[in-house]
């Protein structure tokens, strides 16, 4: 009994893990026969789980959507993890979440054993939130955006830019990407064919899902670094390009993705893609990575260094 209860439990952390399991599948990391597997659902079952079937070559297991919620199974570092992602969390960025994080962490504190207790109190006496600035983003909102992600349905919701104007959108959503301050949906606009980047903030009202689609090749491998360069492209005035004389893997620890992009030349330069509104602040910040650069654009950039190398020549002579 003590072997069949085990078993049941790691068959509900591995349903509780991932969305779809095939029968193969969990029968292989438990180590038993598809039978028995079976006979493990249906007991999951009748304790009131509601453990959903799909018959058929592509078929297998899921953990679906219940009246309450199963008590999830969490090791040791996954509780910590949980439970320092919901201090974070208190510190805002989404709309009415701080009040929900804080009976969350009261719960499962509760439920931590003293030794994880103390570390996770470790984290939150040592920490002092910093005020964020950014744009509270309607929870529900990110839900909807975020199950549109992961199911390939497409959305419908009007949209507010940068300008005031106002449309209507339909897009087969790809990911959310949060800068710690915004969270933007990347997405391919289905009436513009092209891909396109949303704040979330400025989606009104609430999405509404529509019919599935066919996932397309993303704009980008590295979607973070997209966002930074579309967000800066809108938001910032001179765009500039810059060759900067070192290794990618040297320079990289030195340019935040807020502050630009970094794409390989070869093994002893790399190419900076970055923007501001003050060309006075962008040549400074470049001479401040360190490293030795060529401006490719904009030619404005070039003519505002080659006054300021006369003028710090002066200077130091």
């Amino acid at each position: 009994m003590l072997e069949t209860s085990a078993r049941l439990l790691e068959l509900l952390s591995l349903l509780q893990g991932r969305r779809d399991w095939s029968g193969t599948e969990l029968a292989e990391r438990l180590e038993v026969g598809p039978r028995t597997v079976r006979r493990d659902v249906e007991r999951l079952r009748r304790l009131g789980y509601p453990v959903e079937a799909r018959p058929g070559v592509s078929g297998g297991y899921r953990l679906g959507a219940g009246a309450s919620l199963p008590p999830l199974l969490l090791d040791e570092e996954e509780a910590v993890a949980v439970a320092v992602g919901l201090r974070t969390a208190v510190s805002g960025g989404v709309a009415g979440i701080e009040e929900t994080s804080v009976r969350a962490l009261a719960k499962l504190e509760q439920v931590l054993p003293s030794r994880l207790r103390r570390r996770v109190n470790a984290v939150g006496v040592a920490t002092v939130p910093y005020p964020g600035h950014g744009p509270a983003v309607d929870p529900e909102a990110l839900a909807v955006i975020a199950a549109g992600c992961r199911d390939h349905e497409r959305l419908r919701f009007g949209y507010r830019s940068h300008d005031g104007t106002s449309s209507r959108r339909l897009v087969e959503p790809h990911r959310l990407v949060h800068t710690g301050r915004r969270w933007y949906l990347v997405a391919w606009d289905v009436e513009r064919a092209d891909w396109r980047t949303f704040r979330v903030d400025r989606i009104e009202p609430l999405p509404s899902p529509d019919r599935r689609f066919v996932p397309r090749e993303p704009p980008a491998e590295d979607l973070a670094a997209y966002v930074a360069r579309r967000v800066s492209a809108t938001r910032d005035r001179y765009q500039a390009r810059v060759i900067l004389r070192a290794p990618l893997a040297e320079v990289a620890p030195r340019v935040p993705p807020a502050a630009g992009t970094l794409e390989a030349i070869d093994a002893r330069s790399c190419l900076l893609l970055t923007g501001a509104d003050w060309l006075g602040g962008l040549a400074l910040y470049i001479a401040d990575i360190g490293v030795d650069f060529e401006i490719v654009e904009p030619p404005e950039l070039v003519e505002l260094v080659r006054r300021l190398a006369d003028r710090f020549a002066r200077a130091a002579r």
